[in-house]
């Protein structure tokens, strides 16, 4: 595969068949399988996992040591902090192993989300548009758009904006953000971002 559009660091190990997009970079000892697919305009820092049939949009950025198993599919701008990880089966035993696609539960990480260092994000679950998983969060259900999570396990905490403006509907229903975007919440648990998206 060609990858002259991209830097890679000599120290990387690019398999045959993975594809990675144009502006890209791969820094020091990371590892994308064959069968990945990252976008244009990322950076994954140094010791980076990429499995097989692994997804990453355009313009993500995938801090030092993060694992990305099969059945992960992140969209563009996603931001994974430092030691952030992925599973990708519910109940492993290594007595009775569960190894290929048909085992994997997939992931959904939806575009603009960010993810702290150090937090796990247990199989099966979306992360929504836009939503911020904090530092050491254990995310094992599914996170709404623009909400903030965090503990253990991951509980919502509040809402963020796209720009990551912590939101406080408590004075009305409106919240315009530091950057002009105009969001509304219209029940308990959902926010509408109300100016046409970027």
């Amino acid at each position: 595969m060609d990858h002259t559009h991209a830097f890679i660091h000599p120290s990387a190990v690019i398999d045959d068949g993975a594809e990675i997009g144009q502006g890209s970079s791969v820094w020091h000892f990371s590892h994308i399988m064959g069968g990945a697919s990252i976008g244009e305009a990322c950076t994954l820092g140094q010791n980076v996992f990429v499995a097989a049939g692994v997804r990453i949009g355009d313009g993500c950025k995938v801090q030092n040591n993060v694992s990305i198993y099969e059945g992960v599919t992140i969209e563009d701008h996603v931001f994974c902090g430092p030691s952030a990880v992925f599973t990708n089966v519910r109940l492993p035993r290594c007595e009775f192993p569960q190894r290929g696609s048909e085992h994997y539960v997939p992931t959904l990480v939806r575009r603009g989300a960010s993810i702290g260092a150090n937090a796990t994000v247990v199989c099966g679950v979306t992360l929504g548009l836009r939503s911020m998983v904090a530092a050491g969060a254990v995310v094992t259900k599914d996170v709404p758009a623009y909400a903030l999570v965090a503990g253990t396990p991951a509980r919502f905490m509040g809402w963020v904006s796209a720009s990551g403006d912590r939101m406080d509907f408590q004075g009305g229903a409106r919240f315009t953000d530091s950057v002009g975007h105009l969001y509304e919440q219209t029940g308990e648990m959902v926010v509408h971002r109300l100016d046409p998206p970027d």
